[in-house]
């Protein structure tokens, strides 16, 4: 079956999903699934309709760096909905900035394309914690679905791994590392950095936002813990909700007093079923050396389930990338087209 494609959000992980679809054009081809690459919208550099599709060769040499998409577009549009209703595409990527409070605009963008007939694919966690019910009801109505397996741990399969491969499994909890920039930063203090300085590595390294307070103050973790909770614990969850303590406390006296009793700090994310409800924290804790958690260093990830059925599972992602992050939404695209292919 042939797709075409739109996408929202054309930063790192837009550029990385491109790449990643011609570098498997071919692969994609042997399962019976062809492409193109029809729309792209920034919220930096405008907005372009391709009609005829992105061709790999005007991709690399013209469009990946352009300062402005509005010149190789060949339909008018006059905003991203205007884009997503006019491109007949058949999949939405929708990869824009995260709001943690609202979930918008990404929730609208996937609305539109469900309603528009799209499959809605997305690395925004947004959207799952303020929209997931809505949006996963909108998808079975037109017969299409909402994925979104990147939103936590880049491209490890979470959410893929308790719909397939856990059958009757029940989640009864978690403990993670999920936020790769605040693991980072404590990692670059314990070598000897100060706070300020190990931020200011982060952001050069691109794993930072230039206003780095949704990482270091912890609203990243509890958006993450809360879409893990709302989907793989069916308890609606908000990120207001959680427990939440940052790293903005911790001095480079704190990390030198841990090291000297053969410990270290992590952010920790954690989840419980309790006879009260859900009790869910992110916070920083005093890791030993026996943990699973004491040797995860830099921007690796780590999550430790608790399920009813096997006590302990650890799932490790080391070091993502942009392109971790866009085989989420790969795995995703196939697990749709799968879909389309067993049904007609």
């Amino acid at each position: 079956m042939h797709y075409k494609l739109a996408l929202v959000g054309f930063g790192n992980v837009g550029k990385a999903l491109v790449e990643l679809l011609f570098r498997k054009e071919e692969e994609l081809r042997a399962e019976g699934i062809t492409f193109s690459i029809v729309a792209i919208a920034s919220g930096a550099h405008g907005r372009c309709i391709l009609p005829s599709g992105l061709t790999p060769q005007n991709y690399f040499e013209h469009v990946r760096d352009a300062e402005s998409l509005n010149a190789f577009t060949q339909v008018y549009t006059s905003s991203t909905l205007d884009l997503i209703e006019k491109c007949e595409a058949d999949v939405l990527f929708e990869n824009s900035p995260v709001n943690y409070h609202t979930g918008q605009p990404a929730i609208d963008h996937l609305r539109a394309a469900l309603n528009q007939g799209m499959h809605a694919i997305t690395a925004n966690k947004g959207p799952v914690v303020h929209a997931y019910r809505e949006l996963t009801q909108l998808a079975a109505k037109h017969h299409r679905r909402f994925l979104f397996e990147s939103t936590v741990m880049d491209g490890a399969p979470i959410v893929s791994l308790f719909r397939g491969a856990l059958p009757g499994a029940r989640l009864l909890g978690f403990k993670a590392i999920l936020n790769s920039t605040t693991n980072l930063i404590l990692s670059l203090m314990e070598q000897g950095k100060s706070f300020d300085e190990a931020v200011l590595y982060s952001q050069q390294a691109g794993l930072a936002e230039t206003d780095p307070s949704g990482d270091i103050d912890g609203w990243d973790a509890a958006v993450k813990i809360a879409a893990l909770a709302t989907v793989l614990m069916d308890t609606p969850t908000l990120p207001d909700q959680i427990d939440r303590t940052g790293i903005r406390g911790i001095t480079p006296q704190n990390i030198a007093d841990a090291k000297a009793q053969g410990m270290r700090y992590k952010l920790i994310c954690t989840a419980e079923r309790t006879v009260s409800g859900l009790q869910a924290k992110v916070a920083p804790h005093l890791v030993e050396p026996g943990s699973p958690f004491y040797t995860v260093e830099g921007s690796t990830s780590i999550i430790e389930f608790h399920t009813d059925t096997l006590t302990k599972l650890t799932l490790i992602e080391n070091d993502p990338t942009p392109f971790t992050t866009a085989y989420g939404l790969l795995a995703d695209f196939i697990t749709a087209a799968r879909g389309d292919i067993l049904r007609y």
